[in-house]
Order: C-alpha cells, then structure tokens, then sequence
C-alpha cells in the first residue's frame, strides 16, 4: 500500500530532476556560452551532468525512501513523456536536447525498467547499481570526452575514467559480482548498434551479469 512519505518523497524528487533539467542546466548553458564554448560543447556537458545529477542521485535514495514501485514508475512515466514530446513537436529544449537521438528517453526508459525490476525482484539493489553504471559512470566518460575532444564521441580514455567509477562503486555496493559487473559495463559503453545506444546496453549488460554470475561464481 502506498505511503504518505513516499508519495511526498516523489514529488521532493520530481521536484529536484525538474530544477536540474529545467533550471540549473539552462542556468548553466548560459554561462558556459559566454565562457565561449560552442553550442553543442555546452548541450553534451549539460545531458552527462543531468545524468549524474538526476538520474544518479535519484536512484541513491530510491532504496532508503521506497517499498513501493508505483509512485517511481509513474514519476519515470511522466518525465519519459516529457523528454518526448519537444522532439515531437520539434521544441527541443536547446540547452540538454539534440535533434539527432532522443536519448535521453532511452535514458528514462530504461532508468525505469531496470529498478521496475529490481523491485519485482524484491533486490532493489539489483536495479540501482546498474542504474548507477548508466548515470554516474556513464556520466563520468562523457564529461570526460568532452573535455578532450569537445563533441560527442567514443574514446577508451572515456572508458577508463568510467571504469575507475564503475569497478570500486560496484564493489562495494555488490561485492565481487558488482565489480566484475562494473567493468563489463564500462567497456560495453564503448559500442553502440545502430539506435541502440549506451542507455539501453550499460544497464541490460551490467543486470544481465549481476543476474547470472552469482549462479556460476563462488564469491
């Protein structure tokens, strides 16, 4: 049965991907243009940092605030539908969105399904670590591109600095086969099959083995 606390722990935290998407990336936007930095330079900083800072913190206090994967999956829903419908109408939101990929709903997507799962599971660590590979390291390889090359590309000086997040970060949330996990999914980030991006591949891989090497390692 759904809680009072969690449905106000949604809102808290709608309130908080919405300040982040809608206020500080675009706050943020302007400010790295009248640095000087090029339009698309600035829109990849501000998706890898929405990454970090939404979709990552977001699913840390999932565990701590949550029994109840409803008001979750309804918060997902409605911020899926949000990054849809600019893209449909052809309003893009400048400072985070591109009109080449709408990646990040896959992002939402698949943010959604893996800790949807986890729940069902009832091992909501099982959905938040992945998530966490998605977000956070995910996160980390494209600033760190970035800063590099200064556009959207794939680079294994990326991968490293996503490793370096992925294995520890895996480790101690998961022990040995979030580690292992972590560093399966920091060179999967390195490919992407055609409209199947990093969004949908980091996560199902680093579930997949999350899943299946308890069942074949002695850890």
């Amino acid at each position: 049965m759904l809680e009072t606390a969690e449905l106000a722990y949604t809102f808290i935290l709608f309130g908080w991907v919405l300040f982040i998407t809608l206020f500080a990336t675009k706050q943020l936007y302007r400010w790295m243009r009248s640095r000087g930095l090029e339009h698309h330079v600035a829109v990849y900083y501000n998706r890898k940092i929405i990454h970090i800072l939404a979709g990552g913190v977001v699913a840390v206090f999932v565990p701590f605030l949550f029994k109840n994967y409803t008001p979750i999956a309804v918060l997902v829903a409605v911020l899926a539908v949000g990054n849809y419908l600019p893209h449909r109408r052809k309003r893009l939101l400048y400072w985070y969105q591109v009109e080449e990929n709408m990646y990040e709903v896959n992002f939402t997507v698949m943010w959604g399904l893996v800790m949807g799962v986890g729940f069902l599971l009832n091992n909501v660590m099982l959905g938040v670590v992945p998530i966490l590979f998605m977000s956070v390291g995910d996160g980390v390889t494209g600033l760190v591109r970035n800063a590099i090359y200064g556009r959207r590309t794939k680079s294994w000086w990326g991968n490293l600095a996503m490793a370096l997040f992925c294995i520890p970060a895996g480790f101690l949330l998961y022990g040995v086969v979030g580690a292992l996990s972590g560093a399966a999914a920091s060179v999967v980030e390195r490919f992407e099959l055609g409209v199947v991006d990093d969004n949908v591949t980091v996560p199902l891989t680093s579930f997949a083995l999350m899943t299946a090497l308890p069942h074949v390692l002695v850890v």
